[in-house]
C-alpha cells in the first residue's frame, strides 16, 4: 500500500514539474485559425463555447485581421514574408497576457501550432482539427499532393498566395457544390504567406515526440483532401509518451471545412465533452 501511494505521488509531482496534468480547470478557449482563414471564421463556435460558459478569444495571425474581402482587396506586401515561427511567437505572446493558462482549439495549420503550443507549456489541454503536419509526418496522396503544392510552390517566391475558387473547392469544400462554395469563399477566404508552411515543414514546426505533454485530441474529416484522416492518424500515433493522454477521433463525411461545413455543431459538442472528461 505504501508503495503504491509513494508512485501515485511521484506520478503526480512529475506531472505538474512537466506541465502534464490529466485534468483542466481552465474555463478560457484560445482558437487558432489555419492558412486562407482569419478569426471571423470561429465567430459561431465562439459563440457555442461561450454559451458552455468558457471565455472564447480568437488572436489573428500578424495581417491576417480585418474583413476577408477588404483583405483580398488590400494586401499587405509584408504578409509575404511571415513565417510559422513567426506565427508561434504572436499568438505566444497573446497566451501570455491572459489571466490563466488555456485550452488551445485548432484548425488545420492552427492545428500544429497547438501541436507547438502545448510542447511550450502554454496550454492546458489542446485540440487539433485536421492539423497540418510537423516535421517529418508527410502523405504521398494525390489529394495531398495537388491541395497542398500549388501554395508552397517555391517558383512563386514570397509572393502571396490568393486561392481560387476552385482551388478551394477542391481543398476545402469537396463535398459541397460549388455554388456553397462561393458564398464561404467571399465571407471568410484571405490571402496567405506561403512561407507559414514552407517553414511548417522544416526545423520550425518540429515536435518532439517523446516529450511529456497536456493531453491532446486529434480529429479528422473522413473526406479531408488537404490533409487527409490517415495523415492526421500518423500525427497522433507519432506521440511516444505513455503517461500524457492523446486521443483521435475520426468524422465520416466532413471535408477540412470541418469547423463550417453542415453540423458543424457535433464536432463541437464532442470537443466539449472530450474537455469535461479533463476535469
Amino acid at each position: 500500500m505504501r508503495k503504491f501511494f509513494i508512485i501515485i505521488t511521484f506520478t503526480f509531482f512529475n506531472q505538474i514539474a512537466t506541465g502534464q496534468t490529466m485534468s483542466s480547470n481552465s474555463k478560457t478557449i484560445v482558437f487558432i485559425h489555419g492558412l486562407f482563414q482569419n478569426p471571423n471564421s470561429w465567430a459561431e463556435w465562439q459563440k457555442y463555447f461561450e454559451a458552455k460558459g468558457y471565455r472564447c478569444y480568437a488572436p489573428a495571425y500578424p495581417f491576417h485581421e480585418g474583413k476577408a474581402d477588404s483583405l483580398r482587396k488590400n494586401i499587405n506586401p509584408e504578409l509575404g514574408k511571415l513565417t510559422f515561427a513567426q506565427v508561434i511567437d504572436s499568438i505566444s505572446e497573446f497566451i501570455d497576457s491572459l489571466p490563466e493558462k488555456p485550452i488551445l482549439i485548432g484548425h488545420s495549420m492552427g492545428g500544429l501550432a497547438v501541436q507547438k503550443l502545448i510542447e511550450f507549456k502554454k496550454g492546458v489541454a489542446g485540440i487539433c482539427i485536421d492539423a497540418a503536419p510537423p516535421k517529418g509526418i508527410f502523405s504521398f496522396k494525390w489529394s495531398f499532393l495537388k491541395a497542398n503544392l500549388p501554395t508552397i510552390n517555391p517558383l512563386k517566391g514570397n509572393s502571396v498566395c490568393v486561392p481560387t475558387l476552385k482551388w478551394f473547392h477542391y481543398a476545402f469544400c469537396n463535398t459541397m457544390t460549388m455554388e456553397q462554395t462561393q458564398i464561404e469563399y467571399n465571407k471568410f477566404v484571405v490571402p496567405e504567406s506561403r512561407n507559414i508552411p514552407r517553414t511548417s515543414t522544416g526545423k520550425q514546426g518540429k515536435i518532439d515526440f517523446n516529450k511529456p505533454h497536456s493531453p491532446l485530441l486529434f480529429i479528422a474529416g473522413e473526406k479531408d483532401h488537404i490533409i487527409p484522416s490517415s495523415l492526421n492518424k500518423k500525427n497522433f500515433e507519432a506521440y511516444r509518451d505513455k503517461n500524457s493522454k492523446t486521443d483521435f477521433k475520426e468524422f465520416a463525411g466532413r471535408t477540412h471545412y470541418i469547423c463550417g461545413q453542415q453540423n458543424w455543431e457535433e464536432v463541437a459538442a464532442y470537443i466539449n465533452e472530450w474537455i469535461t472528461s479533463l476535469k
